[in-house]
């Protein structure tokens, strides 16, 4: 039990599994391409939902952007469920009617984060996460952005993260998401991906989602790992690995990821704005009498490296400058204005570590619109 170091981390361990898992019945499970488990099980027996006595809302639409919007040149990353999919042991890789998919937690990966109170940062050992806090939360000697931000009131936004599998080894993981915020103690949504093999046991890319009410400190969590987000879609696998990834100087893939606040609650929408395009959301209550339980007051999109060692690359490996097909990119980055539009975002671009890791913003006519580049190879010297 690597990381545990008494009885009572052990126990408070067990007892967070025997929660997540209480009166829960599963009715399919499968694995996922690097030998994550899932299980599906009934909408309403999710841990944010186990015992309540109403039903989900109806997502809606998301506001449209202004204008048309074109297709871009990368190739969309498809919803990991499908019913024409089967794991290595030939089961279906989707789940029922009326049931979601959650990533499986054992005693095992808790313990090894030190217990479960590091089980649910986003990274143990640490406590600031979104990349605009001021030290001492910024935790700045484990923790490199490369990122763009935008101070607005707002309802969420969205923009297309492309998708790369950035070589994280000894060093502790490497990402690209959104994050929508504001307050102090600092409340945040957050999705993206990320590389994090201490957590999820691949190498490859793994789709995320987070939260916090509190700057890090007691409140947040990945995915369905704590009674937080209600997901209500089934094509999507939270905690669950994201293919294909892009090439340097051939084909790029790309997730089109919005959060809209409505009706109380932070959707999620992957793949589209439409209403059969959310995928959750985290209940406004979650927020108290904090900002993000009425609007976010900033919009920030880009790259974040936790190191152990040495730091990981971020993106593709490549600078900015490297441009198309060879650094990442996000692209058509807008948010959702109070009075429910959506706004084209006007982002100013932030490298803390321009010797490692850096960033050029960007504005271009559609499919582009708002965008940029960012990454680098990371490594000993990310002063």
């Amino acid at each position: 039990m690597a990381g545990t170091t008494n009885a009572e981390d052990f126990s408070a361990a067990a007892e967070h599994v025997r929660n997540l898992y209480a009166g829960v019945e599963v009715t399919h499970s499968f694995v996922d391409d690097n030998g994550q488990v899932f299980d599906c099980v009934p909408i309403a027996s999710q841990p944010a939902l186990r015992g309540a006595f109403s039903v989900p809302p109806e997502p809606p639409d998301a506001p449209d952007a202004a204008g048309p919007r074109g297709a871009g040149q990368g190739t969309p990353i498809q919803p990991q469920l499908r019913s024409d999919r089967l794991d290595k042991f030939g089961h279906a890789m989707s789940c029922p009617p009326g049931t979601i998919a959650m990533r499986r937690v054992t005693l095992e990966e808790v313990a090894r984060s030190g217990g479960v109170q590091n089980f649910h940062r986003k990274y143990p050992q640490g406590k600031g996460r979104h990349p605009r806090l001021s030290p001492p939360e910024a935790a700045a000697g484990t923790h490199k952005y490369a990122h763009a931000f935008q101070g607005v009131d707002n309802l969420g936004g969205h923009d297309f993260i492309n998708v790369w599998d950035p070589n994280v080894g000894s060093e502790v993981f490497s990402l690209s998401q959104h994050w929508y915020a504001g307050g102090s103690p600092v409340q945040t949504v957050e999705c993206g991906y990320q590389v994090y093999p201490g957590k999820y046991g691949t190498t490859q890319p793994v789709l995320f989602i987070y939260w916090t009410a509190d700057g890090y400190q007691n409140t947040g969590c990945y995915n369905l790992d704590c009674s937080a987000f209600v997901q209500t879609n089934s094509a999507w696998a939270l905690g669950g690995t994201i293919s294909p990834v892009s090439v340097s100087g051939g084909a790029q893939y790309e997730l089109e990821v919005s959060y809209y606040l409505s009706g109380g609650n932070w959707w999620l929408y992957l793949g589209g704005t439409q209403a059969s395009n959310a995928v959750g959301y985290y209940p406004g209550s979650l927020f108290g009498s904090g900002p993000l339980a009425t609007n976010a007051q900033d919009i920030d999109y880009g790259g974040e490296v936790v190191n152990n060692v040495a730091w990981p690359p971020m993106g593709s490996g490549a600078f900015a400058d490297a441009g198309w097909q060879f650094a990442a990119y996000q692209r058509d980055i807008y948010y959702f204005a109070t009075d429910n539009t959506a706004q084209s975002a006007k982002l100013t671009g932030v490298q803390t570590s321009p010797n490692c890791f850096t960033i050029a913003v960007g504005n271009a006519p559609d499919p582009w619109n708002e965008y940029f580049f960012f990454g680098g190879p990371g490594g000993t010297d990310c002063t």
